[in-house]
This record gives C-alpha cells, sequence and structure tokens, in this order.
C-alpha cells in the first residue's frame, strides 16, 4: 500500500484550515492541522510533513519566523498562506526559503494545483538506481559537488543545506557552464510550465546562491545584464 503524503496545515482560523484539509483529504492527502507557531515547529518533528502550508500572521511565532526556523535544519517544501499581497512580503517569503506564495481568499483547485506543483518539483523519491544509470544527475567541479539525485551539495569538502529548487537551479546552471539562460527559461526548466509565480522568484534564489558561495576563484554565478544568468568558469 502506497503511503499518503503528509501535509501540515498552520492557520490560526480554525474554519480556513478546515477547509484546506477538506480539499487535500479529497485529493488522499494526509493531513494535520495546528493554529499557532510553536505548534507548527513541534508537529515538523513529530508529524513529519512531506510539505507545510503556513499562514504568515499566527499568534506568538509569525509564520516568517517558522519559516527561518524549519530553514535552519530542512529543506522541507513550504508554502506560504497570507491575506498579504504586497510585493515586500512575498519577497521576504522567498528569501527566507519558502517554495511557493497563496493569496488569501483562494480558489480551492489552484490551491491543490499549487500544492501538487511543489510537491513535484522538490520530489527525492527517486529510484537509487537512478545514480547508476544516469551520471548526468552529478555535477563535479574543483570543490564543489551537486548531486541531484541525493539532492546534496558538498562545498569544500564540507555540506552545504539548501532548498530543493536552489539546489535544482544550481544544478541546472553548472550543468550548461558560460551557456547564459533569460530568466524565463530557468522558471521553465526549473518550475515547469504550471508554475504561477513570476520572473523575481528567479532572482531571490540567485540572490541565495550567490550568498552561499561568495567570491569563487574558479567559477561565479553572473549577471548579464538584459538577459539573465549564467554559469561562468573562470
Amino acid at each position: 500500500m502506497v503511503e499518503k503524503q503528509k501535509i501540515l496545515i498552520v492557520d490560526d482560523d480554525e474554519n480556513i484550515a478546515d477547509l484546506i484539509g477538506l480539499y487535500l483529504t479529497k485529493e488522499c492527502f494526509d493531513t494535520k492541522i495546528v493554529n499557532d507557531g510553536e505548534s507548527a515547529l513541534e508537529a515538523v518533528s513529530t508529524y513529519k510533513p512531506n510539505i507545510i502550508l503556513l499562514d504568515i500572521m499566527l499568534p506568538g511565532i509569525d509564520g516568517y519566523e517558522v519559516l527561518r526556523e524549519v530553514r535552519k535544519t530542512s529543506s522541507l517544501p513550504v508554502i506560504m498562506l497570507s491575506a498579504k499581497g504586497e510585493t515586500f512580503d512575498k519577497v521576504l517569503g522567498l528569501e527566507l526559503g519558502a517554495d511557493d506564495y497563496i493569496m488569501k481568499p483562494f480558489d480551492s483547485k489552484e490551491m491543490v494545483a499549487r500544492v501538487k506543483a511543489v510537491l513535484r518539483r522538490t520530489s527525492q523519491d527517486k529510484p537509487a538506481e537512478t545514480a547508476a544509470n544516469d551520471p548526468q544527475e552529478c555535477v563535479r567541479l574543483s570543490d564543489i559537488i551537486i548531486n541531484q539525485t541525493d539532492y546534496s551539495v558538498t562545498y569544500k569538502n564540507e555540506r552545504v543545506e539548501m532548498p530543493p529548487k536552489e539546489l535544482e537551479l544550481l544544478y541546472f546552471l553548472a550543468s550548461h557552464p558560460n551557456q547564459v539562460f533569460t530568466r524565463e527559461q530557468l522558471l521553465d526548466h526549473i518550475w515547469s510550465y504550471d508554475y504561477m509565480g513570476d520572473t523575481r522568484t528567479v532572482d531571490v534564489h540567485i540572490k541565495r546562491l550567490r550568498e552561499k558561495f561568495k567570491n569563487h576563484p574558479g567559477w561565479d554565478i553572473k549577471t548579464v545584464w538584459g538577459i539573465g544568468y549564467k554559469f561562468e568558469l573562470l
């Protein structure tokens, strides 16, 4: 029997949380609802969800702080939920490591579609034989190894933790050294055609990658002004 994927729903509005849970249960997901930030952090450890739907406005610890704490130890997919529609709020969520952002009120079908899309993009359940049969799943340079089979990055012999989309973006660029890609092309390759965000998502992820790998002497993620980005071998 296939084990159901687990979704942790974090929202202080019990009616909205119950409604989200109802729609996802109908799609054969296992769901757990908590109504505050502290309970959310505890549930991450005890419930071990595959993805979190995380409201920003929570009593006590807000959604941003919950996301910060989760990202200290895990690349667990997180979709932010909020009535806030300002660009700042979206960018802040993405900069902290969110995988997507849904504004309230939202259409139930769109919400389910986004959850499924993020789970598809961040799935790490590839069969073990993939690594042996597809050597292109690993990129090795002078001091960095990007392995998309087990979603690991080793830099200067140390493991670097990062969310799945950051790793996939780094892997894709490093797999095509010195080739320029537009933001639209990167969205299509990494986030796929069903992604409902915009090109600023690419900029946020590039910024986070640069913060993790500063002043590298052998390669760099370059901005090609007016076009996009490239992974340049120096």
